[in-house]
């Protein structure tokens, strides 16, 4: 067991008061068999009421309302973990999914299936040619091999970029440009899973690394396929690894852009923008 501080500091600065309107905070991290929350705390500047929730898919939220004017906005989250040894190659396939492509279980189907649709769909040819490309829509063809392949293509061929800018690249996107971030590696990764039947999801979260135990860390993104047997088992297609105890969880989605970790909007003089800085310090404590 290892025991690691999440410390994640964001701060909005405005050149004028405005009126912050709700904002949405997705900060704690997705307890499991693997992770327990030891302590977390949530200092919010200006004043407000925080209210809790569990969103469809189970991801912490709260909601932050305020009701006075500000030219600044700080949210600061602290939280201390306990993260257990795991074997992230340490499992087994269901018979029937061993190979690619099969059916989910009739069971399953219907819950898995938002998680099987494309979000991009205009990015369906390119994908598709991609894969294609790559020798990767042969079949049969061993499922686990094949996602190792997805996830290795796109740590060994795309350039990785920081993007500071909001959003997620389209698909179609990253491949023109050969690049992009751990978010828009990981919707590539989706929707190419998604075009092979193969229901995919996005998370967001933390990296836990010797480097950036300085704090030089920033949030990070990922994807998780349903294989029947393991269950939702986690893919990083900006290291090409399986997920083990160093990616940390957040949130969870269908749709890339559903959990970045604070949105919201605020009501000021038109043109107005703030200036945005973030800094996140994962370590390990004694």
């Amino acid at each position: 067991m290892r025991r690691l501080n999440i410390s994640h500091v964001t701060e909005y600065r405005y050149s004028t008061p405005v009126s912050l309107l709700p904002h949405r905070l997705r900060l704690r991290p997705l307890e499991s068999h693997g992770l327990r929350i030891e302590s977390s705390t949530l200092a919010i500047a200006p004043a407000h009421t925080l209210r809790w929730y569990r969103d469809a898919l189970g991801n912490s939220v709260a909601i932050a309302s305020f009701s006075e004017l500000a030219d600044t906005l700080r949210v600061t989250s602290e939280v201390v973990i306990e993260v257990y040894d795991d074997a992230p190659l340490d499992f087994l396939m269901e018979d029937y999914a061993v190979n690619c492509p099969f059916a989910y279980a009739a069971g399953e189907q219907i819950d898995l299936a938002p998680f099987e649709q494309s979000v991009y769909v205009d990015d369906a040819p390119a994908v598709h040619d991609w894969l294609a490309g790559l020798g990767l829509l042969a079949r049969p063809v061993d499922t686990f091999a094949l996602l190792s392949q997805l996830n290795c293509a796109i740590a060994n061929t795309f350039s990785y970029r920081i993007r500071e800018e909001e959003g997620v690249q389209s698909p179609g996107e990253t491949l023109r440009l050969n690049s992009g971030s751990c978010r828009d590696f990981a919707a590539l990764f989706i929707e190419a899973c998604r075009s092979m039947g193969l229901a995919s999801r996005f998370v967001s979260g933390y990296l836990h690394m010797p480097d950036n135990e300085a704090g030089n860390a920033s949030t990070h993104a990922w994807a998780e396929v349903y294989l029947p047997g393991p269950g939702w088992k986690g893919f990083d297609p900006t290291s090409g690894l399986v997920t083990g105890n160093q990616h940390i969880p957040v949130a969870v989605a269908r749709h890339p852009e559903a959990v970045p970790p604070v949105s919201g909007s605020f009501v000021g003089p038109a043109g107005q923008l703030p200036t945005l800085t973030v800094a996140v310090r994962v370590s390990a404590l004694a």
